[in-house]
């Protein structure tokens, strides 16, 4: 299950001492001190199949659809106990009529520190496309 596996990983960094390396202004994390991109993976996915499987669209509640997802995405971000992150979580939600959509993103980013992942889900009434960011605060 999500949950074990991520309460193994989680005792297993609590076991390891911080090896954040600080020389000359430089901070380096190992692999085991970044958010993994398929935990975050996972946890999108999950949420969007649980609040969106046999949805239907309905213009008046998709923006409070959309809400209720990034708050539970980030909520589930922040239980993997990653203090020094700040998760940062966007939710679109829109009607499927055999159009095209284009999203993109931009920010500063410290590509040894920082991580996101996105997932999208579609029925045959709507498309929604989540994407997480974990931030690393220094």
């Amino acid at each position: 299950s999500v949950e074990g596996e991520l309460e193994k990983k989680r005792k297993s960094r609590n076991d390891i001492m911080a090896s954040v390396v600080a020389a000359d202004n430089i901070v380096r994390l190992t692999y085991r001190e970044k958010v993994p991109v398929s935990v975050m993976k996972e946890i999108l996915q999950t949420c969007l199949q649980e609040r969106l499987v046999g949805a239907q669209y309905e213009g008046e509640k998709c923006n409070e659809s959309a809400k209720v997802l990034s708050d539970t995405i980030r909520s589930r971000l922040k239980n993997l106990g990653f203090q020094r992150y700040k998760f940062i979580v966007q939710v679109v939600i829109g009607e499927r009529r055999e159009q095209g959509i284009r999203m993109g993103t931009r920010c500063f980013w410290d590509s040894g520190s920082d991580n996101s992942a996105s997932e999208t889900y579609m029925n045959d009434h709507i498309f929604c496309s989540a994407t997480a960011f974990a931030v690393y605060l220094y």
